[in-house]
């Protein structure tokens, strides 16, 4: 608490009350890594369905060390995250293990999401972004931030893009039924290829990516699982070959991040059959930032935006760093017309953070 003010005609308790809103960013920060060792030593895994349990009994469980085991569970409910249960016993509710432990099931989970901090170098780079205008791209950001964006995008790729996503989209479903030829640009690690090659085994699927962390994780990952029908290629979007004759591509919140997202879309349009689709998944945003203000999340989306999506989107000289809300509905309608795209429908799947956009020429 301040017990002097330096400046006598402030407020000390409105002062200690924006002291407390920003050392409640530092806890925010604390937890974040609170979370990302609870779910990279599966210790949220071990508490699901367990009911309430002590550091021992959760030792035993886990393989992990009590004492370690004993401060984060404190530190856990005290962040609210698990209940605590009086008697030193502390349990992971379902709602919680739905966000927090059940990655394969769970469209709400998030735990893939923290990845322990930024490297020192990544945060050097983003200093010097500001002082030069040019950021990081994907790769400079390290093998991690490939893996924490599939982690991130994975539950909505593999649980609701076959079942509830295609089935949507006007004849899609029927063409890949039959053998469709189709491209996600901006791919990563492949989650969404591997989701719909998996359920369509008479299409081919082709991923783009300029990370070559991505592809190369994409890559392992085919031949680990020995997924035949698709193929992944360290090749910019503006590279979609002309006439490709694909019937279906897919852009999973990638557009933004893109340096020439226009070109991009004119590559797209080459690339596609007349009576093809194009299904683009970007952030909910509007052009009115006052408007956005209504988002809870609005802060942790800004931050986002400098420290990956729009850094990536001003890696390179000319970038339009459209950045992580810089593609609001209204604006995609007006770029993908411009690209030579006539029809242009809105949909959303509930998908609390994303619009999906379905796109024809």
């Amino acid at each position: 608490m301040v017990e002097e003010m330096a400046d006598p005609t402030l407020d000390s308790d409105e002062v200690n009350a924006f002291a407390f809103q920003v050392w409640n960013y530092k806890q925010g920060e604390m937890v974040s890594l609170m979370i990302h060792l609870g779910d990279r030593l599966g210790i949220y895994q071990a508490l699901d369905g367990a009911g309430p349990l002590s550091s021992i009994e959760l030792a035993e469980r886990s393989g992990l060390s009590e004492r370690w085991l004993r401060e984060w569970l404190k530190g856990q409910a005290a962040a609210k995250l698990l209940e605590y249960r009086g008697d030193e016993r502390f349990e992971l509710s379902a709602v919680g293990a739905a966000v927090l432990a059940d990655e394969s099931e769970s469209l709400a989970f998030a735990a893939g999401a923290f990845g322990g901090g930024f490297a020192p170098q990544v945060v050097e780079g983003l200093a010097d972004a500001f002082r030069t205008g040019i950021g990081l791209n994907y790769d400079a950001q390290g093998a991690a931030a490939a893996h924490r964006t599939e982690r991130m995008l994975g539950p909505w790729a593999r649980l609701a893009l076959v079942p509830k996503i295609l089935p949507a989209l006007e004849g899609v479903v029927n063409k890949l039924e039959a053998g469709a030829k189709v491209l996600d640009v901006g791919c990563g690690a492949g989650v969404a290829v591997f989701a719909m090659a998996k359920e369509y085994p008479g299409s081919r699927f082709e991923g783009y990516d300029l990370s070559h962390h991505a592809i190369e994780r994409a890559r392992e990952k085919a031949a680990e699982e020995g997924v035949e029908n698709v193929a992944f290629f360290e090749s910019r979007g503006e590279e979609v070959p002309a006439d490709a004759g694909y019937d279906l591509v897919i852009t999973f919140d990638c557009l933004h991040d893109m340096t020439r997202p226009d070109r991009v879309m004119q590559a797209i349009r080459a690339g596609v059959v007349e009576d093809g689709t194009w299904l683009i998944k970007e952030i909910k945003s509007h052009p009115d930032y006052e408007k956005n203000l209504r988002n809870p999340m609005l802060a942790m989306m800004y931050g986002f935006s400098v420290s990956s999506c729009m850094s990536s989107a001003l890696s390179e000289e000319g970038g339009l760093g459209l950045g992580t809300l810089g593609l609001n509905p209204q604006l995609a309608r007006e770029m993908t017309a411009k690209a030579g795209f006539s029809r242009f429908v809105e949909h959303d799947f509930g998908d609390p953070a994303n619009l999906y956009y379905e796109v024809r020429p």
